[in-house]
C-alpha cells in the first residue's frame, strides 16, 4: 500500500507539472482562441533565460519575475508581428506559424544557450515531509502545487470577475462583434499571448528547477502531456486542465510501476484512456458544450 502511495504522490508531482503548462495552453486559447503548439518552445526559451540570470548570482525568484516579464513582451509581440497578420484566414496558417515557432525557438535556444545540460537552482526548500501512511512527499512538489492553484485562482478571478476578462473572453469567442462593442480586440490579443507566456516561463523555470538537469529537450513530452491534459479537462476550464493533469501524471505513474510490457507503454496506456474519454465526452472532463444556430 505505501508504494501505491508513492507512486501516486509522483504522479501528482509530474501532473502539477503538466497542469501548469497545460494552464497556459487553456488560457491562449480561452482569450485568443488558438492552439499554440509552441507553448512549450517558449517556456524553454524563458526557462533558459531564468538559468542565465541566476549565473549572475541573482537569485532565482527575481530570475524567475524577470524572465516571466520578458516573456510576457516577447509574447506580446510574437502576437503582433506572426499571429496578427493571419487574422482572418485559415485556422491551419495559424497552426503552421506556431509549429514553426516551435522549431525556431529550439533551435535559437540551442544556438545562444549551447547544447550542454544545465542545473536550474529551486526555489523550493530541499527535503520531505512524511504523511501518516508513512510515503513521503518532497517540499518541492509542495511548493509545485501550491503555486499551481495560486495560478489557478488568479486567472480565474481574472477571466470571471474582472471586466478586462470580459473583454478577453469576449475577443475570443467574436472578435468582431467585441469590436462594435468598443473594445480594442488587437490589444486583447496581445494581452492574452503575453499572459500565456508568462505563465509558460513560470513553469517552464519550475519544470526545469525539479529535475537534475535541463537541456533544449526539456519542454518536448512536456508539452504532449500537457496537450493531452488540456484536451482530457476541456480547453475551456482552467480547473479542467489542472485536474487532468493530475489524472495524466498518476496514470503515467501507476503505469510506469505496474504494467510490465514494452517500452513506452507509459505514454500508451495514459494517451489511450484518454482517447476514449474523449470520444464519449468530445468536451472533455470539463467542458462546455456548445450550442449554434444554422
Amino acid at each position: 500500500m505505501q508504494l501505491f502511495i508513492e507512486q501516486v504522490l509522483n504522479g501528482i508531482g509530474n501532473g502539477v507539472v503538466y497542469g501548469s503548462v497545460a494552464l497556459a495552453l487553456v488560457l491562449i486559447f480561452r482569450t485568443t482562441g488558438v492552439l499554440n503548439f509552441a507553448q512549450g518552445e517558449m517556456a524553454l526559451f524563458s526557462t533558459y533565460i531564468s538559468w542565465k540570470l541566476t549565473t549572475t548570482g541573482m537569485p532565482v525568484v527575481g530570475a524567475i519575475a524577470i524572465s516571466m516579464a520578458i516573456a510576457f513582451i516577447a509574447g506580446a509581440a510574437i502576437e503582433r508581428t506572426l499571429i496578427r497578420p493571419m487574422e482572418g484566414r485559415s485556422p491551419l496558417n495559424v497552426v503552421i506559424i506556431t509549429l514553426g515557432l516551435f522549431l525556431g525557438l529550439n533551435s535559437l535556444a540551442q544556438l545562444v544557450f549551447g547544447v550542454d545540460p544545465q542545473q536550474m537552482p529551486s526555489p523550493f526548500p530541499e527535503g520531505s515531509v512524511e504523511l501518516i501512511s508513512g510515503a513521503r512527499i518532497q517540499k518541492e512538489t509542495i511548493g509545485l502545487i501550491v503555486v499551481l492553484l495560486l495560478e489557478c485562482l488568479a486567472l480565474w478571478y481574472l477571466l470571471n470577475r474582472t471586466s478586462l476578462g470580459l473583454k478577453l473572453r469576449a475577443v475570443a469567442a467574436n472578435p468582431d462583434s467585441a469590436r462594435l462593442h468598443g473594445i480594442r480586440a488587437g490589444s486583447m490579443l496581445m494581452l492574452g499571448w503575453g499572459l500565456s507566456a508568462a505563465i509558460g516561463a513560470l513553469a517552464g523555470s519550475l519544470v526545469a528547477a525539479e529535475r537534475t538537469r535541463f537541456d533544449s529537450t526539456l519542454m518536448q513530452t512536456i508539452l504532449v502531456y500537457a496537450l493531452a491534459s488540456a484536451a482530457l479537462g476541456g480547453f475551456a476550464s482552467i480547473w479542467g486542465a489542472v485536474i487532468a493533469g493530475l489524472v495524466v501524471g498518476i496514470a503515467d505513474a501507476l503505469t510506469i510501476q505496474y504494467v510490465d510490457a514494452l517500452d513506452g507503454i507509459e505514454v500508451v496506456l495514459p494517451l489511450a484512456f484518454i482517447l476514449v474519454v474523449l470520444v464519449v465526452m468530445p468536451n472533455g472532463l470539463f467542458g462546455k458544450r456548445t450550442v449554434e444556430r444554422v
